[in-house]
């Protein structure tokens, strides 16, 4: 399953610069993932200081 980014995202692009397939980008509020792009590796919810990533 692919990982999904909540509201509590604050913007810092940690998640994005930890993602191996590069799946995630900057969104009008917050970031967001490709779900088809996403490899469910986790990298970008343990890359998250705000635990604001979780499997959907």
């Amino acid at each position: 399953m692919a990982y999904k980014i909540s509201d509590a995202c604050i913007m810092c692009g940690a998640c994005a610069d930890t993602c191996p397939a590069s799946a995630i980008s900057q969104g009008d509020t917050q970031y967001v993932i490709d779900a088809d792009a996403c490899m469910s590796c986790g990298a970008c919810a343990a890359g998250c200081p705000v635990e604001a990533i979780s499997e959907e």
